[in-house]
């Protein structure tokens, strides 16, 4: 569990067009992660 300050775990996702990354891709630089449910689903 993170607590408020930690650095983030190095993770891996899609972004909005299907292509992956990774977090460490944007070292340096702001990261907003909007999270949302899956078309069709419960949530």
């Amino acid at each position: 569990m993170l607590n408020p300050g930690d650095a983030a775990p190095d993770f891996t996702g899609r972004d909005h067009t299907g292509k992956t990354v990774k977090l460490s891709d944007f070292k340096g630089k702001p990261v907003v992660l909007w999270f949302f449910p899956k078309a069709d689903t419960p949530g």
